[in-house]
């Protein structure tokens, strides 16, 4: 089991930046953000798996930068250009599928953390 423990969400007015932490108890190959607004289905914002390319939802692309830090077990995300549709409860997950995946399904055995809030306002 690894424990995921998420950081840095907050409140900023659209344009704003907000940058997310993640940090894990131990190492996994990939792990990934998703987000989930009130009413809305969660869904996967960006992925990293060892050694591959980043993975990134359309909407964020170009607005957004997931990063990872081995030596820390630490996971990032850096939101730019935030827009109010950025709002959401924001999780980070951990698993062992072996590519930078944006799908939850791909994380239903792995691990999860208790989410960090987003707000943009307009």
């Amino acid at each position: 089991q690894v424990q995921l423990v998420e950081s840095g969400g907050g409140s900023v007015q659209a344009g704003g930046s907000l940058r997310l932490s993640c940090v894990a108890s131990r190492y996994t190959y990939t792990m990934a953000w998703f987000r989930q607004a009130p009413g809305k289905e969660r869904e996967g914002v960006a992925a990293i798996a060892t050694g591959g390319s980043p993975n990134y939802a359309d909407s964020v692309k170009g607005r957004f930068t997931i990063s990872k830090d081995s030596a820390k077990n630490t996971l990032y995300l850096r939101m730019n250009s935030l827009k109010p549709e950025d709002t959401a409860m924001y999780y980070c997950a951990a698993g062992w599928v072996g590519h930078s995946s944006l799908l939850e399904d791909d994380f239903r055995t792995g691990n999860w953390g208790q989410g960090t809030q987003v707000t943009v306002s307009s």
